[in-house]
C-alpha cells in the first residue's frame, strides 16, 4: 500500500482526524500538502501547509489550478459546535451544511481535472452522525448523510478515471476530545460503549486512508468503509439485563 510519488491534498489536515490522514499518507510516500483556514500549531515536518477557506469558491479554485499535479484528495475539513436545532435559526445551521457538504462538492469539482489526469481518488470523511439520529449536531448528520450519497453519485459519473469512497468514521481521540466527552473518567466511559473498548486514534483512520488511496483498493469505489470500533452497543440489551437483575 505505498503511495511513492503520488501528491496528496487533504483539506483541515493540521489538526484532528486530518492531521492523522496527512501523517500516514506522507509515511507511505505520498508528497502531502495540507490547507485549513489556521495555520498549524506547530512547524509540520511531512506536510506542507497552505491556507485555504474550502467554503470560498473563488479561492479553491485558485487552489487547485495553482497545483501541477493532484493524485489522492482527502475532504476533511468539517465539524459543527453542539446546538438543539431549536437554539438556533437556519441561518446557522445552514452553515453547518455548508461546511461538511458544499464545501466537499466545490473542492472535488475543483479538483477533477488533476484527478482524472492522474487516475485518482477522493475520500469523503464522514461520520457515524450521518447514520443514526444527532441529536445536538442535526444539521451535521444531515450534512454527512448527504455527502456519503454525493460520493456514491460521484464514484459512479467519475469513473472509471476517478475513484470516490467514504471514510465513515466514529468516535475519534483527539486533542479536542475533552470538549465532546470531558475529563479521562467521561473519556473512558465513553470508550467502553465501543465494542472495541477504546476511542480510535487518528492514525486508524489514517491507515485506513492509506489503502483506499493505494492501488490495493483500486477496484473499490462508491463503497462506505465503517471505522467506528464495531458500532454501539444497543442500549435495549442493557436495559434487558438490568431488568432481569432486578
Amino acid at each position: 500500500m505505498e503511495l511513492n510519488g503520488k501528491v496528496a491534498v487533504v483539506t483541515g489536515g493540521t489538526r484532528g482526524v486530518g492531521a492523522g490522514i496527512a501523517r500516514s499518507l506522507a509515511r507511505a510516500g505520498a508528497d502531502v500538502v495540507v490547507c485549513a483556514r489556521r495555520p498549524p500549531p506547530a512547524p509540520l515536518t511531512h506536510a506542507r501547509y497552505l491556507p485555504l477557506d474550502v467554503r470560498d469558491a473563488d479561492a479553491v479554485d485558485a487552489f487547485f489550478t495553482a497545483l501541477p499535479r493532484l493524485d489522492v484528495l482527502v475532504n476533511n475539513a468539517g465539524g459543527a459546535p453542539h446546538r438543539l436545532l431549536a437554539h438556533a435559526d437556519a441561518r446557522r445551521h445552514a452553515r453547518v451544511i455548508e461546511l461538511n457538504l458544499l464545501a466537499p462538492l466545490t473542492v472535488s469539482l475543483a479538483a477533477h481535472a488533476h484527478l482524472a489526469r492522474a487516475r485518482g481518488c477522493v475520500l469523503m470523511v464522514g461520520s457515524v452522525s450521518g447514520t443514526r439520529p444527532s441529536p445536538g449536531t442535526a444539521a451535521y448528520g444531515a450534512a454527512k448523510a448527504g455527502l456519503e450519497n454525493l460520493a456514491r453519485s460521484m464514484a459512479v459519473e467519475w469513473a472509471p478515471r476517478v475513484r470516490v469512497n467514504t471514510l465513515v468514521v466514529g468516535m475519534v481521540h483527539t486533542e479536542q476530545s475533552h470538549l465532546h466527552y470531558g475529563d479521562d473518567d467521561g473519556l473512558s466511559a465513553v470508550a467502553r460503549t465501543v465494542p472495541l473498548g477504546r476511542l480510535a486514534e487518528p492514525a486508524d483512520v489514517g491507515a485506513a486512508a492509506v489503502f483506499l488511496a493505494s492501488d490495493a483498493a483500486r477496484y473499490i469505489s462508491g463503497a462506505s468503509l465503517l471505522l467506528h470500533g464495531g458500532g454501539e452497543r444497543p442500549v435495549f440489551l442493557d436495559a434487558a439485563t438490568a431488568h432481569k437483575e432486578t
